[in-house]
């Protein structure tokens, strides 16, 4: 049962993201915490506060303003003192130049009662750095920018 309602709470996280609504997460994140996206990017690095982790958010929807998610898979494994959430998933935005495109990955996700200790993002970060170079000869400066780290 606690494992069906994590599963439940990751999908209704990602639906959050896709219309571009951090504050659910943000809500579910442990007084000590790590969001970490893999990479070295503007996307990339390792964040521990609040601010940062907010600034992470805005970065990503100025630089894939329509980011959509498609969860293939989410597993749920432990209980709830130490819980391990993987969700397999696929993407596609249009950056800001218009262009259609997309990526796949995965989140790792680590829960104590219910709060998010650490969150890793791994994706192809090769087709990300692709994307972001695009948008960033498009004009959108940030694309390069570095990451946001604190």
């Amino acid at each position: 049962m606690y494992h069906a309602i994590v599963r439940r709470r990751v999908r209704a996280l990602f639906d959050a993201v896709n219309r571009g609504n951090a504050a659910p997460v943000i809500a579910m994140i442990a007084g000590r915490f790590e969001h970490a996206f893999l990479g070295d990017h503007a996307l990339g690095g390792s964040r521990r506060g609040l601010d940062a982790t907010r600034a992470w958010y805005g970065r990503l929807w100025r630089l894939l303003p329509d980011l959509r998610f498609d969860l293939h898979r989410v597993q749920v494994a432990g209980p709830p003192w130490n819980t391990i959430v993987t969700a397999e998933w696929s993407e596609t935005n249009s950056g800001t130049d218009g262009v259609r495109t997309g990526n796949s990955g995965i989140h790792v996700l680590h829960l104590r009662w219910g709060r998010a200790t650490r969150l890793l993002i791994a994706t192809d970060t090769v087709a990300l750095t692709a994307t972001l170079q695009r948008i960033a000869r498009a004009g959108t400066a940030e694309a390069l920018a570095p990451p946001i780290l604190d």
